[in-house]
């Protein structure tokens, strides 16, 4: 393997549209969602050790989830883990990252990646990277995987690239989530791609994008005294982390920066966003019903979506696209087409429950 290749998984999120299975305390991350006898950042981690050396995988979190990160990922230290003291999204957290693997290595190249995303070809997944690794290692440039849409989803952000020959486009510019009369048009353009939140660059390149775009950031986190990698780090970011800008890096580098580009990938990515997400993934029975975790009988049901943790008996007659998931005193009954609600379903539990 490539010493300079080096990973940071982003998993300091909770999940709470996966509510009432991703909770503060143990968010979806943490969980087997699909079924398949690993959590969603065991997954995440196993893959890239295919390519990336497992002692140079960083894993971004908070504070809180200390414990159980150790606890799924055995393969990883103590100083593998940037614990965030306060929730400032993914500018501040992928410089702090940045800094730390440079004090390490000048040479590296990075990627950063989500911990709860579903991966189908994890082969080419792997090749994809290395395509990214070789060109962010040769040139100046910040690049994200594109992921070719299969429909106008209006639940992504979109990319839209310099259409020509070569195998890594130039980024024109980046889209929030767009409505669906929108999307679609995105779609029929044909130099469009959804937004997966996946970056690699090299760290030389990467921290010149701070520098220039967020330079007070730099300030905070980088004082010159190469904290980094020492017993002195954890102090120094409990004391200074905090002081950053709430700001991701879409917004703070990513659409700000002339040297942006995109690999168009399709290996089968879902960003498991909702329960809608993970049951588009799941297998089906012949009346489209998707199970995890319970033991389920449908009479006269169909395309639900049954999730339990214990093996429960569940049995579903008379409904038809529904959310069933229970976990622990909580049962949760919703509506496929009002998975959207569940953010708010959650809040309103916490205060009248």
């Amino acid at each position: 393997m490539n010493n300079n290749y080096y990973a940071v998984i982003m998993a300091g999120g909770v999940g709470s549209r996966f509510w009432p299975v991703s909770t503060e305390e143990f968010p979806k991350q943490f969980h087997d969602m699909l079924g398949t006898g690993e959590s969603l950042i065991q997954g995440t981690f196993n893959r890239i050790t295919e390519l990336i050396p497992s002692e140079n995988i960083l894993i971004a979190t908070n504070k809180r989830y200390e414990d159980l990160v150790l606890k799924q990922l055995p393969k990883t230290s103590q100083q593998q883990l940037l614990l965030e003291p306060a929730m400032r999204n993914t500018a501040p957290c992928i410089l702090y990252a940045t800094l730390k693997i440079y004090q390490q290595n000048p040479e590296a190249v990075m990627l950063v990646a989500p911990s709860d995303h579903w991966i189908e070809n994890e082969t080419e997944f792997i090749e994809n990277i290395k395509t990214s690794f070789d060109a962010c290692g040769q040139q100046d440039i910040l690049m994200t995987l594109g992921i070719q849409p299969n429909s106008p989803n209006t639940g992504y952000g979109y990319i839209q690239f310099e259409n020509n020959s070569s195998e890594i486009k130039k980024v024109k510019n980046f889209t929030e989530k767009p409505d669906l009369a929108t999307a679609k048009q995105f779609i029929e353009s044909g130099d469009y791609l959804w937004n997966a939140g996946i970056f690699v660059w090299s760290v030389k390149s990467i921290l010149n994008a701070f520098k220039v775009y967020l330079p007070e950031m730099v300030d905070i986190l980088d004082d010159g005294t190469n904290v980094y990698n020492t017993d002195f780090e954890d102090d120094f970011i409990r004391s200074n982390y905090e002081k950053c800008e709430n700001i991701s890096i879409d917004y703070g580098i990513m659409e700000r920066s002339n040297n942006v580009h995109v690999l168009p990938v399709n290996f089968g990515w879902n960003d498991l966003g909702t329960w809608g997400s993970l049951y588009n993934k799941l297998e089906k029975d012949n009346q489209q019903n998707a199970t995890v975790g319970a033991n389920t009988l449908f009479r006269d049901a169909q395309g639900n979506m049954v999730s339990t943790l214990n093996g429960k008996k569940v049995i579903v007659q008379g409904l038809n696209d529904f959310i069933i998931v229970e976990k622990d005193d909580v049962i949760l009954i919703c509506p496929r087409k009002d998975e959207q609600d569940i953010k708010q379903i959650s809040a309103a539990a916490k205060e009248q429950l």
